[in-house]
């Protein structure tokens, strides 16, 4: 009895073994992609423009664009929130500083850049594929959805842009920040 189970060769164990390469392999070449952001956000460009492509050929499948719109919506309001938000936490030391005299904070995203670059690459692959399955492709009068959502992300942003001017942050980093004043020694000045 101690060689029925090893002299049977489970079709289980070859599958599992083939997701768990293929599971390493993607999760190396994702690894791989982190410091090239701007690489990233190209291919995404491109997956982007051949689902559109795609929905504006076949003059349907409205649905899943409007679903995909408030997905990308929802993570966008990820992005540009801050971790901690100090509306619904209570002031409690971990906030956001709201006086020049505070302490510097760096502003830390509740969906980081790499999340959010992943979530929206993904998003735009799985309304692709939804795109074969011809009972999604519901009739609708696109020019509504398409207004319902532009109305959506005016209030959305608007909202988000309050939120920003009343805590006083910005979720951007443009540069080095340099600061006016005195000069370093041994540099000269041109008159």
């Amino acid at each position: 009895m101690e060689g029925v189970e090893g002299d049977t060769a489970s079709p289980v164990a070859p599958l599992a073994k083939w997701r768990n390469e293929f599971s390493r392999a993607f999760q190396y070449y994702l690894d791989k992609s982190t410091p090239l952001p701007v690489h990233r956000w190209l291919g995404t460009l491109a997956v982007a423009a051949v689902y559109i492509l795609r929905v504006y050929y076949l003059r349907g499948f409205y649905i899943i664009s409007y679903g995909l719109g408030i997905y990308t919506l929802n993570l966008l309001i990820g992005f540009l929130s801050p971790k901690v938000d100090p509306e619904l936490e209570g002031l409690d030391g971990a906030s956001l500083p709201t006086k020049g005299s505070d302490e510097f904070r760096p502003f830390i995203r509740r969906v980081p850049e790499f999340k959010f670059w992943y979530a929206i690459t993904k998003a735009f692959i799985v309304a692709f594929c939804l795109t074969f399955l011809s009972v999604l492709d519901v009739p609708v009068f696109w020019p509504i959805l398409l207004c319902y959502w532009i109305v959506l992300f005016v209030l959305t942003m608007k909202h988000q842009i309050m939120h920003m001017i009343k805590y006083k942050y910005v979720p951007f980093n443009i540069g080095k920040q340099t600061y006016g004043g005195k000069e370093s020694p041994g540099s000269s000045r041109r008159h």
